[in-house]
């Protein structure tokens, strides 16, 4: 076994902690997301994807105050945060909450 996996699988946030298994799963939550933008914004739940736009901004700030800093649960909410925005911004334009963008209108321009 090299030395570099031997100090990786002994580390604080190695594969032996709940430092290295915790954002593991929660990469199920990036992977869901995901998999949600094929799906009609409808369907979104406003409240959930508040919610889930909160908890990984404060697990962000965790996982970058925590000893060790544990990038890997930085890395996957950062990751949510995206998704979860996206997802928001996109359930908010279905339900009128942002600005409709105007179209030009070539007829309207005189000449």
């Amino acid at each position: 076994m090299s030395s570099a996996f031997k100090a990786f699988l002994h580390s604080p946030v190695g594969p032996k902690t709940v430092h290295f298994w915790g954002p593991v799963a929660n990469w199920g939550f990036v992977a869901s997301g995901l998999a949600d933008m094929k799906k009609p914004p409808e369907l979104i739940s406003g409240n959930m994807t508040t919610v889930m736009c909160i908890y990984s901004a404060l697990f962000m700030r965790f996982a970058w105050v925590v000893q060790p800093r544990n990038y890997l649960l930085f890395a996957c909410h950062v990751s949510n945060e995206c998704v979860q925005l996206y997802q928001l911004s996109r359930w908010a334009g279905a339900y009128g909450y942002l600005p409709q963008k105007k179209e030009k209108n070539s007829a309207s321009k005189s000449h």
